[in-house]
């Protein structure tokens, strides 16, 4: 791996250092490529884990009287997490704009399903717009900068991608899903099919170390949609948001989310493919 140049971000050159590193046994070397690139997903998972961090910590210690409402405390404790990871070159202006465009995607999709009694958010909050905190938004923010910093800490490379405009109609008609399926059929299985069918071949390279290592794209995405699953667990039980059936109690998300999540992961990916465009494990 290449030292990282100038304006590279501060967890680039750690991670130059730290891959630079060897050992002279087989195991030694294994257990360090696995400890490596556990390392490589926790960055990447630095403002998501953050932003539950905050959910929990708010939800088991904020004060009831306190003059901020909790809702508007982690709208702006986020808003800070996000200025300070730029700050400090934690993460990339691309990455931000990637967060930007999830924040906006997200909210409209809270706003329309919020009306429409999907979830709610019961707690009271000044920086809002209609029923949504504003935080909320950066719920979906971290699933994209979890995608746009680990394709770049991983080098993604993908073999077998299908055609790029065919992603886009894909994404689309997925995100439209989401709102039509209140008055037309949810066609949601139909997606999952033409997924399959447009990703069954495809393969995503990632180098945790120096060899590059490979999985199918739809079992990484399964993978990933499992980890924002459990996280949503997290969220509901720290009470962020509910769904109907949790007003009186906690219980645990209906595994029927995993397949939501599953489909918002396509959109995600697609949208951060927007700015990192989709490469050939031979292109430099």
């Amino acid at each position: 791996m290449a030292p990282a140049g100038k304006g590279a971000t501060r967890f680039a050159h750690i991670r130059a250092r730290l891959e630079t590193l060897d050992f002279e046994r087989h195991w030694q070397r294994r257990l360090y490529e696995f400890l490596l690139f556990g390392f490589k997903q926790a960055w990447a998972c630095l403002f998501g884990g953050l932003m539950l961090a905050l959910l929990l910590g708010t939800f088991l210690f904020y004060p009831d009287n306190a003059p901020l409402t909790r809702y508007d405390f982690l709208t702006l404790a986020a808003l800070a997490i996000q200025v300070a990871m730029l700050a400090f070159r934690l993460e990339t202006l691309d990455e931000a704009k990637v967060i930007l465009i999830f924040h906006i995607v997200g909210t409209v999709m809270e706003l329309f399903k919020t009306a429409n009694g999907s979830w709610l958010y019961p707690e009271a909050s000044v920086l809002r717009i209609g029923e949504v905190p504003l935080f909320s938004g950066f719920m979906y923010a971290a699933v994209g900068s979890y995608i746009a910093r680990i394709w770049r800490i991983f080098d993604f490379r993908f073999s077998r991608y299908p055609p790029v405009w065919t992603t886009y109609a894909l994404a689309a008609a997925i995100y439209v899903n989401f709102f039509a399926h209140h008055w037309l059929p949810d066609i949601r299985y139909l997606l999952f099919a033409l997924t399959a069918l447009l990703f069954w071949r495809c393969r995503i390279w990632f180098r945790p170390w120096r060899r590059p290592r490979w999985m199918p794209l739809l079992l990484g995405w399964l993978l990933v949609a499992l980890f924002i699953w459990f996280a949503e667990n997290i969220g509901t039980f720290a009470r962020a948001w509910t769904y109907p059936g949790q007003e009186d109690g906690w219980e645990m998300v209906s595994l029927a989310k995993l397949g939501s999540w599953y489909l918002l992961m396509i959109i995600s990916f697609v949208l951060v493919a927007i700015v990192n465009r989709p490469r050939a494990p031979d292109e430099p």
